[in-house]
């Protein structure tokens, strides 16, 4: 008789860098994140976040995050090593061929690299382990930092703007397409 055996791999993982742990959410976090995401200059700059952003919607998609396949969407929480929670990066399949990466710092970390090193590292952790060879980001006109965040990943612009919906300025709003081809 022959056994099959099925390795199962812990969705999302655990990265390290050498400041961050990008690991699962988890219920404790729905308080650090509510404070850090509550900042309209945060919130504009997604598609998703609403401002203000309450305790009641950072449980609400923590427990969404929770229940969802991880097959096609997987979120990490952003730890610093010596801080604590400081923001989110996940990949959710959208319409179209491929995932979607989309991510936030909260403010007091913005400016030394966190976002760029938690991208690198799910990168690669997307290219080895999770094995998609694209993904597709895109980040606001106004918001020439997230653009950069990307380029430095790997990701280049495909020359399409499209026009996306902001739930914190309650409006669509350019935002410039880019891909990453692993």
């Amino acid at each position: 008789m022959r056994q099959t055996i099925v390795a199962v791999m812990s969705l999302p993982p655990i990265l390290q860098t050498p400041r961050l742990v990008l690991r699962a959410l988890r219920a404790a976090d729905a308080a650090p994140m509510a404070i850090l995401a509550n900042d309209f200059d945060i919130a504009r700059m997604t598609t998703s976040i609403p401002h203000p952003f309450t305790l009641s919607h950072a449980e609400d998609f923590i427990a969404r995050m929770e229940a969802g396949d991880p097959a096609r969407d997987l979120v990490f929480a952003i730890d610093h090593r010596r801080e604590g929670l400081i923001g989110v990066v996940g990949f959710h399949h959208r319409e179209g061929p491929a995932p979607e990466i989309g991510y936030w710092l909260g403010r007091p970390f913005w400016g030394q690299g966190h976002m760029s090193e938690a991208v690198a590292a799910s990168m690669g952790w997307v290219r080895a382990d999770w094995r998609k060879r694209m993904v597709i980001s895109g980040h606001f006109a106004d918001n020439p930092a997230s653009g950069q965040i990307l380029i430095k990943a790997g990701f280049l612009y495909t020359g399409e703007v499209i026009g996306r919906f902001s739930v914190a300025r309650g409006e669509e709003t350019p935002t410039r397409m880019m891909v990453w081809l692993g």
